[in-house]
């Protein structure tokens, strides 16, 4: 697929500004011809002279590191197959907030009940729906409990 188109206009312009600079052109000519600041030529000039013309590339976001590591996301299932009540959770049915609970107990990472949907899409969860043969599945028809089972369900 490759960057963003807006990156890719970005990287041609620093490797063009890296050539004028190769063809003898000053930064401020260079800064003037690209429309941008001095500044930003010295940053691209610099960091070509330090890591190479490939530093000069655009790069695409890492993004956030996760808060649980893939082993720990590996082990909700399992942690969930245990059952409410084993966490002292009255009823033996998982809400989002339990959920997020049991993990901010064992594992110390805080998640918002709101977002453990993002656990289940990426493979955590429990099944908790009425085709599960849980013997609290009929619960799950409840408004809360069943939107939340929908987030929980296995995707794997």
């Amino acid at each position: 697929m490759g960057a963003p188109r807006k990156a890719d206009w970005r990287e041609e312009r620093r490797k063009r500004a890296w050539d004028l600079k190769e063809q003898g052109w000053q930064q401020k000519d260079i800064a003037v011809a690209w429309g941008v600041s001095e500044g930003a030529v010295c940053q691209w000039l610099k960091r070509g002279r330090e890591q190479g013309v490939e530093a000069l590339t655009a790069h695409l976001p890492t993004g956030v590191t996760p808060r649980l590591t893939a082993e720990q996301k590996a082990q909700i299932p399992e942690l969930l197959a245990k059952g409410a009540e084993v966490y002292r959770f009255r009823g033996d049915v998982w809400t989002a907030r339990r959920v997020a609970e049991v993990i901010d107990r064992i594992f110390g990472v805080h998640y918002h009940p709101d977002h453990v949907g993002r656990l289940q899409r990426e493979g955590a969860g429990v099944d908790n729906s009425p085709s599960s043969g849980r013997p609290n599945a009929a619960l799950a028809c409840h408004s809360k409990i069943s939107l939340t089972s929908k987030l929980l369900r296995f995707s794997k």
